[in-house]
């Protein structure tokens, strides 16, 4: 059974724990990118005009001979309307409301998916291809004891990042917030930022003061170990996201059957 590096909320190591046989479940990125990408079609509210949207008019259509359009104009008037190349007309193609969205995926691959999007926070190689930083010196998976969730301070947990080796990739995430394009911006998501670290804590442990204190920098989430899925472990379904887990995080995951 493999073994890795537990941390103290000093920054050394304090010891080391068995980790859990989900994190040798084999890599399946199609998987993982199948499940993450029938999550997101999952959550799309369906939309679309309204029936009979841009044809509540009383038209009529002047013929020919007057070198007019031979459009659709408002009755007892001149304006043109409901033809989609005219203004105030109906859509061409509009999006259909009936349209389902909703894609299915096999039990058993989404229990793949997460075991194996879990087991790639536990490799470096695919931390490092996702795009984060950190030292190379760093044990995978990153544990920290349990003392993690009593943090109240932002600086703190920032400053065990440091200690740990990790704090770059919070810099990058940082360093990489900007406003976004489009319609977002009046929409109250003005600003787009990087993922960075996740910290997985026990269960039941939504009051901790770590909520709050590692929410507050950029990037970084927060997550019980029963509220973990394959978003989470693999944003846009690219696995290998960098994962801080309390000690009795892991122990909590050592139930997960392959």
């Amino acid at each position: 059974m493999a073994t890795t590096n537990v941390y103290s909320v000093s920054g050394g190591v304090s010891g080391t724990v068995e980790v859990p046989a989900a994190f040798a479940t084999p890599y399946r990125p199609d998987i993982i990118k199948k499940a993450v990408l029938a999550a997101a079609a999952n959550k799309r509210q369906p939309y679309g005009p309204a029936e009979g949207s841009g044809m509540r008019h009383s038209v009529s259509t002047w013929g020919k001979g007057r070198g007019t359009a031979r459009v659709q104009r408002v009755h007892d008037g001149r304006k043109a309307t409901e033809s989609p190349n005219n203004v105030s007309g109906r859509r061409a193609h509009p999006p259909r409301p009936e349209r389902k969205w909703e894609q299915k995926v096999n039990k058993k691959e989404l229990k793949i998916a997460r075991q194996s999007a879990l087991a790639a926070t536990g490799c470096a190689d695919c931390v490092k291809a996702r795009g984060h930083q950190f030292d190379d010196s760093v044990s995978f998976p990153i544990v920290v004891e349990d003392a993690l969730l009593d943090m109240k301070a932002t600086s703190e947990v920032a400053e065990l990042f440091e200690k740990i080796g990790i704090g770059y990739d919070v810099e990058r995430a940082k360093a990489g917030r900007k406003i976004r394009a489009g319609r977002g911006t009046m929409r109250n998501r003005k600003y787009r930022t990087p993922v960075s670290v996740l910290v997985v804590v026990k269960d039941d442990e939504r009051q901790a003061p770590i909520f709050k204190s590692a929410s507050n920098l950029p990037g970084v989430t927060v997550e019980e170990v029963k509220t973990l899925n394959t978003s989470i472990l693999a944003p846009g379904g690219d696995a290998g996201r960098l994962t801080v887990y309390t000690k009795s995080a892991i122990d909590a995951i050592g139930g997960w059957t392959q």
